[in-house]
């Protein structure tokens, strides 16, 4: 199997296997005075140190989540519930996860006045536009780190800078969800207040993500009960869940540099050999990240070209896996090319990915340019 839809979700590594394991052997209760009850707090605080590392924060400020949707629910509506009764303006950006986009949604029925800013007209993002949008009436600017259809790298650190600047009491939250582990992310270089990230992105297990919160940032719990996570997020740890987490940072947070210049070497040979063969397009090739790539294939349906790879072993998607196949509005937010929307697949690599994965999709494509019908113009 090449599998090259690691924006969707990523195989588990061996270390991560081994500590979820570890957590479900030590099985007793965080919250519980008994030995077994420690020892499980024990390997909870452990990983929610490393993680706090990795992010430059204190440990105090890491929330552990069921994932980055939760995160950046809580986030959205902790930073309503604290400060949108008194400011009504929120900014956010067109490409956002639904993840954001859903709950801001939500937000603007409730009375808020919701700005998205667009890329420009080269499907470019300016943190001046960002900046510009916000005004005394703003409590908050949520803003994605790195797109999950084009790998685009929005300017979060310069628009959160010139924000907290003129307007302190604004909240940033970033949804860093494809940036952690993978790009040199540190959340006082961002200026987020908030920042959310999610395990099964980097290696770990689905079903856990973690939210930053800025110590001396009040924002009232979202989900309540018997006082977990200092009473922010009730609910029992999962500790297999969190030893798993913890372990795959720890796996990555040295070897970021090393794997993103790996993995711009192959982005620069999957942009060759679309180039080579001529009917194969990329979509967003400059200001991103190269661990998400958009292709698209003159005049193949991507569903069909999905599936046609799928049946030889290679594994890619047509967008976010969250769209379920629905055509991208965020594609064309960036520009693409209105012929190109039927056309694209995503290609996402992780750190098990080579050029030999890259050559198998391209024969895949080039074998499916040969035998499958065309698009009408």
């Amino acid at each position: 199997m090449v599998y090259l839809d690691n924006a969707a979700t990523t195989k588990p590594s061996a270390a991560v296997c081994s500590a979820v394991m570890s957590g479900l052997e030590n099985f007793g209760n965080p919250s519980s005075l008994h030995k077994a009850g420690l020892n499980a707090e024990l390997s909870v605080s452990r990983s929610r140190e490393i993680i706090a590392s990795a992010l430059g924060c204190t440990p105090e400020e890491i929330f552990f989540t069921s994932g980055a949707t939760e995160s950046n629910n809580t986030a959205i509506f902790g930073a309503y519930k604290a400060q949108g009764k008194r400011r009504k303006r929120v900014v956010t950006t067109t490409v956002e996860h639904p993840a954001v986009a859903r709950p801001v949604d939500e937000l603007e029925k409730l009375g808020c006045e919701v700005v998205r800013i667009s890329p420009d007209e080269n499907g470019k993002f300016s943190a001046r536009d960002i900046f510009s949008a916000v005004n005394g009436d703003t409590f908050l600017v949520s803003c994605m780190l790195v797109n999950n259809e084009t790998g685009a790298v929005l300017p979060v650190e310069k628009a959160f800078s010139m924000i907290k600047k003129k307007y302190p009491e604004v909240i940033t939250h970033c949804d860093c969800v494809q940036g952690f582990m993978k790009l040199p992310v540190k959340t006082k270089k961002l200026c987020a207040d908030m920042l959310s990230v999610s395990g099964h992105k980097i290696y770990a297990p689905k079903g856990i993500g973690a939210l930053y919160v800025r110590k001396g940032l009040h924002i009232p719990p979202f989900m309540l009960g018997g006082g977990q996570e200092k009473g922010f997020r009730s609910g029992t740890e999962s500790v297999p869940l969190i030893c798993g987490f913890g372990a795959a940072v720890e796996e990555l947070m040295y070897n970021i540099s090393e794997n993103l210049e790996k993995m711009r070497e192959l982005e620069k040979y999957l942009f060759e050999k679309c180039a080579e063969n001529g009917e194969i397009s990329v979509n967003y090739a400059e200001d991103k990240s190269p661990y998400v790539n958009s292709i698209s294939v003159k005049d193949l349906k991507s569903e069909v070209l999905l599936h046609f790879l799928e049946e030889r072993g290679v594994y890619v998607s047509s967008g976010s896996a969250c769209s379920k196949g629905k055509k991208s509005g965020v594609l064309q937010e960036f520009r693409i090319p209105a012929q190109n929307l039927d056309t694209t697949i995503r290609v996402s690599f992780s750190v098990l990915s080579s050029k030999e994965d890259v050559d198998r999709l391209i024969e895949g494509i080039e074998e499916a340019q040969k035998k499958l019908a065309r698009l009408k113009p």
